[in-house]
């Protein structure tokens, strides 16, 4: 089973990039963020064609996960514990039957965070303590789990083309990175990282600045397996040449291949 996770960045204005890459890259399952558009206004007709099923948790103009799959999608369920009154869309969590057992799957979208020493900052460490707490109480299921999206972290300096510069960012700060890791020292693993050792791998670049041309790039795509997932895993990649598209969004498709 192939997994993907991609912020698209609006899924309305990027439709035709969107589904010419699931044509190309065909994963089985594909967590999107960002997709800026309410439940009923999402294209499910395109990807349905494709031969996809859609569950979506959509906020008007911000924010938005979905989740597409060529399988039924299970227990399908929006929000974190403890964030009834947060109007922001920004997890949603599906249960997929393979050939060979299931996988539980989440779209996540963490806050950006900036600038520092606001609330949007408490915002950003609130949500991905809420996020470590639900992914802990996932570890007790003793099922594969993937939490798969745009965390808006930095994990280390290897995961940017100049830390200097972003020391002042809330993507880079010790407190985002410490957590992102507690996710990690509760058992779950960086899939990319877990396959590929080498530095200088990116999956973002800002449109400003000439950042792609100059592969000016951060790392804050990730996909997180479970303990049982990291046992299925076969391979992980990043799809780069998507960001040289017409019109493309900011993020490109990170993916991996499990035996699901």
């Amino acid at each position: 089973m192939k997994l993907a996770t991609w912020n698209v960045n609006s899924v309305k204005a990027r439709l035709e990039q969107v589904t010419a890459w699931l044509k190309e890259a065909a994963p089985d399952v594909c967590a999107l963020q960002e997709i800026k558009c309410t439940d009923d206004a999402f294209p499910r007709g395109a990807f349905e064609a494709l031969g996809y099923n859609c569950a979506v948790h959509g906020q008007k103009t911000y924010n938005g996960v979905a989740i597409l799959s060529r399988r039924p999608l299970e227990d399908v369920t929006p929000r974190l514990k403890g964030a009834d009154h947060d109007e922001h869309a920004r997890y949603l969590e599906a249960v997929i039957a393979g050939d060979k057992g299931t996988v539980r799957v989440a779209s996540v979208y963490a806050p950006n965070g900036n600038p520092i020493g606001t609330e949007k900052f408490v915002y950003k460490l609130g949500w991905l303590a809420r996020l470590a707490a639900h992914a802990r109480d996932l570890l007790a299921l003793e099922e594969p789990v993937a939490l798969m999206g745009d965390y808006n972290v930095i994990p280390t300096p290897d995961d940017v083309w100049d830390a200097r510069l972003w020391m002042n960012d809330a993507l880079f700060q010790p407190e985002s990175r410490a957590a992102l890791r507690r996710l990690e020292h509760l058992g779950y693993a960086d899939a990319f990282r877990l396959c590929h050792a080498e530095t200088n791998r990116y999956t973002f670049w800002d449109y400003q600045a000439g950042s792609w041309q100059k592969d000016h790039g951060i790392r804050i795509d990730h996909i997180l397996l479970s303990p049982q997932a990291t046992d299925r895993l076969k391979g992980c990649g990043i799809d780069k040449h998507v960001r040289a598209n017409e019109r493309p969004s900011d993020h490109v498709p990170v993916w991996c291949e499990m035996a699901v």
